[in-house]
């Protein structure tokens, strides 16, 4: 029955098959097919689907893309990329998910996978890159043929990403929700793998910080990946005891309170970084010092709106994403912490094995990350202050 077709193809997409089925039909009625092509049902259960596929290389390109892989597999075709910096017209975009390439007659893992990037050879192995590390003459995969996304539901954390699908929390279902990560934060410390934390400002208006510092002191932070806010306000708390200006303690505005971040950054530059001025002593508690006395990793990325900046922060763009990159190799969990600019940035360079957890007060920014490609985020909508609290209470105390 099978001979007739030039392609046979069978699912891989982690999606009920009915559904994935609705969606090929939908290709079929809305592209321009050429005369003669067509598909027919060779198998239909909840969890399989083949087609027997006559079609041309357009089609079954698209059809690839939906989450289907061919049963007799080609070759990879390459392209060598024509300057610096450019790849082949038809280079394969790549996703956040897990990615195979056919070579050698079977199927090799894509090293380095991230989103928005392409495929290319280092030493046989095929490895994801940025548009802007290509080099003249580099190979670059081109098209669908020889190249998966690999769906794998059976992942022991599966389950636990289960628990926050499309679900704005209330309080009560946050504290579930909190355990939840703890449990992450153990599975990840017991294989050895790092936590990495992505914090915003408001971590210090809201109190967090401090509770970070203990996390931090207890072994619970393997690297914070954040801006330059973050570091000013922590200091500035330090030093004038406020954040932006605003009393830590009781909440009232200071007095000529607006320059107390521009006092903490022109002294943190006297001391020519943030280590220096630990070092020297000025420096002697807060978030900023218990990383640096703890030797944790952290990378300040710039951005076009920083005052100052702190010494510390990296305002060449590439040199900061390289970091942040750097930093998240070996990542078992990331946790981000009100910011939406560096989460979506951190969830961009993840695979989509790596758990991201969310939190904001605000349920549009906990679900933002998902919606843009994200699709391993999860979303806690709660005060942060109190998130990280209670996030504290259970890994150390409890």
């Amino acid at each position: 029955m099978t001979e007739k077709f030039e392609n046979i193809l069978r699912s891989i997409a982690d999606e009920d098959s009915r559904a994935l089925l609705e969606r090929v039909r939908d290709l079929f009625s809305e592209s321009l097919l050429t005369e003669g092509e067509s598909f027919e049902v060779l198998r239909l259960t909840e969890t399989e689907l083949h087609l027997g596929v006559r079609a041309d290389q357009k089609t079954i390109e698209e059809l690839l893309a939906l989450g289907f892989e061919q049963d007799h597999v080609q070759d990879p075709e390459w392209q060598s990329a024509p300057a610096d910096g450019v790849a082949p017209e038809s280079f394969y975009s790549t996703t956040h998910h897990k990615t195979q390439v056919w070579l050698d007659g079977e199927w090799t893992d894509v090293l380095d996978q991230r989103m928005a990037g392409c495929l290319t050879l280092k030493n046989s192995n095929p490895v994801c890159i940025k548009l802007r590390d290509i080099k003249e003459g580099s190979p670059i995969l081109t098209g669908f043929m020889g190249v998966r996304l690999v769906h794998d539901s059976s992942r022991e954390e599966s389950h636990e990403f289960a628990f926050m699908a499309n679900d704005v929390s209330s309080e009560r279902r946050a504290e579930v929700q909190t355990k939840r990560v703890v449990d992450l934060a153990r599975k990840a410390r017991d294989k050895g793998q790092k936590i990495v934390w992505v914090p915003g400002p408001v971590i210090v208006h809201t109190g967090a910080s401090r509770e970070l510092e203990l996390l931090v002191r207890a072994g619970w932070v393997d690297s914070v990946l954040s801006g330059n806010a973050l570091a000013v306000h922590d200091i500035e708390a330090q030093w004038l005891g406020t954040s932006l200006g605003v009393s830590v303690e009781d909440g009232r505005v200071m007095p000529h309170g607006h320059s107390h971040h521009m006092r903490a950054i022109n002294k943190v530059r006297a001391h020519g970084s943030i280590p220096a001025a630990v070092q020297a002593g000025d420096l002697e508690s807060g978030l900023m010092h218990s990383l640096v006395e703890n030797n944790i990793p952290y990378v300040l990325a710039g951005s076009i709106r920083d005052d100052g900046p702190l010494p510390d922060t990296e305002m060449d763009l590439f040199k900061a994403q390289d970091q942040y990159a750097e930093q998240l190799k070996g990542a078992g969990l990331v946790i981000i912490l009100s910011t939406m600019l560096h989460g979506i940035g951190v969830g961009n360079m993840l695979s989509g094995e790596v758990p991201l957890v969310c939190v904001d007060i605000h349920p549009a920014v906990a679900t933002k990350l998902a919606d843009r490609g994200s699709a391993q985020a999860i979303g806690i909508v709660t005060d942060v202050g109190l998130f990280v609290r209670r996030l504290r209470e259970q890994l150390i105390e409890g």
